[in-house]
This record gives structure tokens, sequence and C-alpha cells, in this order.
């Protein structure tokens, strides 16, 4: 069985008479990458500042590393590593002389640690550059290695990616992939670029409006979004009822510009499309398409259904 680093039961986040948060139960399991996804003021960030120590919930409870009071949540804390919204840096110092103010202050007593993080996030030959020099990706990664100075188990990562071109998106995901691999470091990550955690993440947690929509392993969603095919005909409602009553289709959705898409039969689709046809009826377009992350997620904050 998974052990669950964090555990959060029935939490609520009330600023006045608002929710930011609504009652939200989770996990997170160790040795997973989970992609914390929402639209903007959805709650995440509460929910790492929660976990971070710098708010508390209004009620509900929060477990870390089976830690449950104050003082264990403390402890539970100093296992761990957040970079929430920007990476706090100085902007004229070298990202050696950044990393040894962080040291000092984190009390982390090994003087090598810098070299083998900045080694690990590709720094290690900035030299005397100062910060404010940096690339926004090389800013991101100095991030990161404060955030790896301590060697924590569970990083916590507030929009890691967020500005970054394609190639500083790239060096990023395989860096958290390195870390969780090479280095047994739990991942959780808020982020709106969904294909990019499609990528990453091994398992998904979707809130909206300070309630829980639904969670589910990178596994799951594969299972539950099979192939479907998108079919646009020149009468789509008569095709609509020879697909059900002739083709014997069950899974069949209708979308908004009254075109389908049909979930069986796709082993077959030569046959159906044939009997479109001799049924009077000409299909216009007949695209196969693969379910992902974002549609599912687009399906999920709307209500719809995804099963």
């Amino acid at each position: 069985m998974n052990e669950n680093i964090v555990k959060i039961t029935n939490m609520t986040k009330r600023y006045g008479k608002q929710n930011a948060l609504d009652d939200i139960s989770f996990d997170v399991k160790k040795g997973s990458i989970v992609g914390l996804i929402g639209p903007n003021g959805a709650g995440k960030t509460t929910i790492m500042k929660i976990m971070g120590g710098l708010v508390f919930q209004t009620k509900g409870g929060l477990e870390m590393f089976g830690e449950t009071d104050e003082r264990g949540l403390n402890h539970a804390r100093t296992r761990m590593s957040f970079m929430i919204e920007s990476p706090y840096l100085k902007m004229n110092m070298t990202a050696r002389e950044n990393l040894e103010k962080q040291r000092l202050q984190k009390g982390i007593p090994d003087k090598h640690r810098i070299d083998e993080v900045l080694e690990i996030v590709k720094l290690a030959d900035t030299g005397k550059k100062t910060v404010k020099n940096f690339s926004l990706g090389m800013k991101q990664r100095l991030g990161l290695a404060n955030a790896l100075l301590g060697k924590p188990e569970f990083m916590v990562l507030d929009e890691p990616i967020n500005g970054l071109d394609p190639e500083g998106i790239m060096e990023i995901r395989e860096l958290f992939i390195r870390f969780n691999r090479e280095e047994d470091i739990t991942i959780m990550i808020s982020s709106h670029i969904l294909r990019e955690l499609s990528l990453l993440c091994t398992d998904y947690i979707f809130i909206n409006e300070g309630k829980l929509k639904g969670s589910l392993s990178a596994e799951e969603l594969k299972r539950i979004n099979s192939d479907y095919y998108h079919i646009n005909t020149d009468n789509n409602e008569k095709a609509a009822a020879v697909l059900t009553d002739v083709c014997g289709i069950e899974r069949l959705e209708i979308n908004e510009d009254k075109s389908i898409k049909i979930y069986d039969g796709l082993d077959r689709i030569r046959d159906i499309s044939k009997t479109l046809y001799d049924n009077g009826i000409i299909p216009v377009e007949l695209t196969r398409n693969e379910v992902d992350l974002e549609e599912y997620y687009m399906k999920l904050i709307k209500g719809g259904d995804i099963s």
C-alpha cells in the first residue's frame, strides 16, 4: 500500500463570508507527481499556503508525514520545500551567493550542498553573473535549486513553468522527472499548462471555486477516456438516430454545433460510414481523436458527462 505523505480532510478556508476552500478532501501518495488543476481563484495557492504554514484552515484536518498537531506539522515541513508564487531571489547576488544566504538561514551545515544543487539544475557555470542578468528559465531553476537545498522528500510548486518558453518548459519538466525518479522526491505542481502536466504527472486533483471536482491517476484518466470518432454530416439529427438505432452505438454525444462523438464501434467505422450513406446521410467529417487532460478538465469544470 502506498504511504500518504499528505492527507487533507474536509478542509475549509474562509475569508470573511467567502469560502476560498469548501470542504475539500484528498491524499498525496509517496512517490507521486500530483497536478493540482483549476482556474484562477480556484483555491490552489490557498491549499499550498496552508500546507506551508503560511495561512491556516478555518476547519478540517491536515496530516503531513503522519503529523497532525501544530508542533508535528512544523517538523513535517522540515522534510518539505515550497516554491509558492515567485521564487525569492536577491537580484544583485550570484546564484551561489543566493544559495549561501538561504543555506545559512535554513541552518544547513553542508556547504558542498550548494555545488550539488547548482549542478543538478545546470547553473554551476554561471560564475559571477548576477541574478538580474538571468533569463526567466534560469531564475526558475535557481528557485528550484533553493528548494532542493534541504534534500526535501516532498516539493510543493506553484506555477513553476509560468512564463517560460518551450525550451525552458522542457528543461524544467526534465528536472522534475529527475527529482522524482533519482532523488525520490514526491512533487505537487499547480499549473495552467495542462499539456505539460499530462506529460509529467502520475495523479491529478481538480478544484474549482474552492470545491474538489475530482481526483484520479493518470492511468485512470487513460482508461476512462477512450478514443472517439468525431462525425459531422449533412443531417446530424438523422445521423444520430441511425447511429443508435441501426448501428447500435450506445456511447454517443451530441456537441453544441450538433456534430457527434461516438465512443464505441470504433473498429467498424467503415461499416458505420457506409450505413450512414445507405440511409441518405453524407459524412462531411470523420476523424479519430483521443480525449486528453485538457478536454477532461473542461468537461469536469463545466459539469458534463466524463464517464
